[in-house]
């Protein structure tokens, strides 16, 4: 678990940033499917939490079907669970950056053709 940051900020609830770090060992490929997923008594001793605080974000990705528990062993990655982080992650992405994007773009008078030399210049510029 040396991959996840330790600490956590006041933006968001901290069983939310559980769940993103969880997220994102999944889409990353450090998590793959199938494979054991950490456990929340080893989550809460890592972050040194509450157990019940961790368990609020894992019990949202196996709601959500991106975990699986199996009883007594612990819990696993889904089949399938990277791609539909993938695809939630998209259309969030789409939802809380693309659609404002273009709100003040169109305010400003920019056309497709310049914004779009504007993320190529931007991202050649990395």
């Amino acid at each position: 678990m040396s991959v996840l940051p330790q600490s956590f900020d006041d933006s968001k609830p901290i069983y939310i940033q559980v769940r993103e770090r969880l997220e994102d060992m999944i889409v990353k490929g450090q998590l793959e499917e199938g494979e054991q997923a950490p456990s929340t008594t080893q989550l809460s001793k890592f972050y040194k939490i509450n157990h019940i605080t961790v368990g609020k974000g894992v019990n949202q990705l196996v709601d959500e079907g991106v975990l699986f528990k199996k009883r007594g062993i612990g819990m696993f990655v889904s089949d399938g669970a990277k791609e539909k982080l993938l695809e939630n992650r998209k259309k969030t992405f789409v939802a809380e950056y693309i659609h404002p994007l273009l709100v003040e773009a169109e305010k400003l008078g920019i056309t497709k053709e310049e914004l779009s030399n504007m993320l190529k210049q931007e991202k050649g510029s990395e």
